[in-house]
């Protein structure tokens, strides 16, 4: 199976350097939204579809100003897009991106009965 990942060579340009550390860069931050456990947990919870901010403070036991200050910083980065509808905002995924990350998450760290047979439990 090849790998997507790349393979490093003394002979890139610099554009093609000045891209690489563009791309490290905003993967970083992604990665960065993607380490506190609350916005780990909110992006979970938004996989299966649109919430409100009020379904989110349910689902999550947390105040609403604890949930707004991540919801502002996954828009911040782009993973979560906001929909005002009367005076409840509803969010879900920007994109793909939260989804498929998730999807590794899952199955590294969540799903006990694979983890069991690998450790061999």
């Amino acid at each position: 199976m090849n790998s997507p990942l790349p393979v490093f060579s003394d002979d890139l340009s610099e554009a093609e350097l000045d891209k690489m550390m563009s791309n490290a860069c905003e993967a970083s931050n992604l990665l960065k939204a993607l380490s506190h456990e609350g916005r780990l947990m909110i992006l979970c919870h938004l996989v299966t579809g649109e919430k409100s901010v009020t379904e989110l403070e349910d689902l999550l036991s947390a105040r609403q100003a604890a949930v707004s200050q991540q919801l502002a910083r996954l828009r911040l980065e782009g993973l979560v897009t906001p929909r005002r509808d009367g005076k409840a905002i509803y969010y879900s995924l920007t994109d793909d991106r939260p989804k498929r990350i998730l999807e590794v998450i899952y199955e590294l760290f969540c799903n006990v009965a694979d983890g069991a047979e690998k450790r061999g439990d």
